[in-house]
């Protein structure tokens, strides 16, 4: 069974939140072995320097989680649709990548040099939506792939 890694930056603390990535993990798993990994956001400062630095200890400690395919969530990395995101994780998956791990930054997203050792960047839109939320839309949306792929009935 493929393996999906959710690594990301800050804890989710809203109850509803956390209801809806145990709602989606419980869905998920019945295709995939699915795993999320919480990292320390750093404290941010106002300046440019400050944002930075924090970002970089962020990377420092999403590092540990670097195995199979790596995808960072990006603002301006690839874009697909539902169907095609699902063609995207099934060519993965038939090319020999038994994990791939996405990776959500926080406040300011993630590191440029972390990101630029990814695999892959993942855009979901234009948007910028807060790093929470983008958890559920990244766990609902490979829910959808993996309903896509095995042919069942929830996409639509």
């Amino acid at each position: 069974m493929i393996g999906i890694n959710i690594v990301c930056v800050g804890n989710l603390k809203e109850k509803f939140w956390c209801q809806a990535i145990d709602e989606y993990k419980k869905r998920i798993s019945a295709f995939a072995n699915i795993s999320i990994f919480e990292v320390k956001e750093s404290n941010y400062g106002t300046s440019e320097a400050e944002i930075k630095r924090a970002k970089q200890e962020e990377a420092k400690r999403l590092e540990k989680y670097c195995v199979g395919y790596k995808i960072a969530l990006e603002i301006n990395g690839e874009s697909f649709d539902s169907e095609n995101f699902a063609k995207h994780i099934s060519n993965l998956t038939t090319n020999g990548n038994s994990t791939i791990t996405f990776f959500i930054g926080g406040s300011f997203g993630l590191d440029k040099e972390f990101s630029d050792s990814m695999d892959e960047k993942l855009s979901f839109s234009s948007f910028t939506f807060p790093h929470q939320l983008m958890r559920v839309i990244l766990a609902e949306q490979i829910y959808r792939a993996f309903t896509i792929i095995n042919n069942k009935t929830y996409h639509k």
